[in-house]
């Protein structure tokens, strides 16, 4: 380990092989830092948090520290990052709360840009990237691949799809969909995001597939329910829109439209 003199980790702090803190950073007692991660100058990692490993915390972050939810009262719950991550400068962490499933998550992969958010019980999946100054509030849930645009707000309680991605400034109060571009205050459907499908390997077919599903979705005139069961016919053939259909049918704050 390469730990800076100033920096202050607590005795009972589990951290791995070739971990690195930096200048005046500060580690807590029930912190476990997994081997080969960074944790830069100024930061502080506080509560029940657990960091996988390979993963790049730059200055200035504060992690794992108690929510902002009037409701909390020092319950231990908990903040897991997974492996591989990049967190820029300014990003702040919440640990989860007892009304909730008591864990915030950060999967593997992202890449988190300056000034980020993540608050209380929100669950976010891998490969994801949020730009600088995404916020989200409570218990949103953020699927693989999902990019947000800077300055993207994201009310509490909302979805995002996998493969999804907001343009700068956009304000989220309902659902996303998997696949969807979205843009606006509040939020509108704009297209899919096609170029990214393509880059992750999707074939021409299946994109051709997502393109006639938000037709129907957005276009059709049709209720969601003789939407979903247009969509559903197609699925058959195309695997990829069963992501879409699972999270049509999931409960939740109701879709942008």
């Amino acid at each position: 380990m390469n730990i800076h003199p100033t920096a202050i980790v607590h005795p009972a702090a589990s951290l791995g092989q070739r971990v690195v803190v930096g200048a005046y950073s500060i580690i807590g007692e029930h912190v476990e830092i997994g081997d080969d991660t960074v944790i830069g100058p100024h930061v502080v990692v506080n509560g029940h948090t657990r960091i996988g490993q390979h993963n790049h915390i730059f200055q200035f972050c504060s992690i794992g520290d108690a929510p902002q939810d009037k409701k909390y009262a020092g319950e231990p719950t908990r903040l897991e990052i997974g492996d591989r991550n990049t967190i820029r400068e300014f990003c702040t962490f919440n640990c989860g709360t007892a009304q909730d499933i008591g864990v915030t998550r950060l999967g593997s992969d992202n890449w988190i840009m300056a000034y980020v958010h993540l608050a209380h019980d929100c669950q976010v999946g891998n490969q994801t990237i949020f730009a600088n100054n995404a916020q989200l509030a409570g218990h949103v849930h953020v699927g693989d691949w999902a990019i947000l645009g800077g300055f993207t707000v994201v009310h509490q309680f909302v979805r995002i799809g996998a493969h999804s991605i907001t343009a700068m400034g956009t304000i989220l109060l309902q659902d996303l969909p998997p696949y969807v571009m979205a843009a606006g205050n509040p939020a509108e459907p704009r297209s899919i995001n096609a170029e990214g499908l393509k880059r992750r390997g999707f074939s021409s077919t299946s994109v051709a597939a997502v393109k006639r599903a938000y037709k129907t979705l957005y276009k059709s005139g049709l209720k969601l329910d003789e939407a979903c069961a247009g969509i559903e016919a197609e699925s058959v053939a195309v695997p990829e829109l069963a992501l879409l259909l699972g999270f049509l049918a999931a409960p939740g704050r109701g879709i942008i439209r």
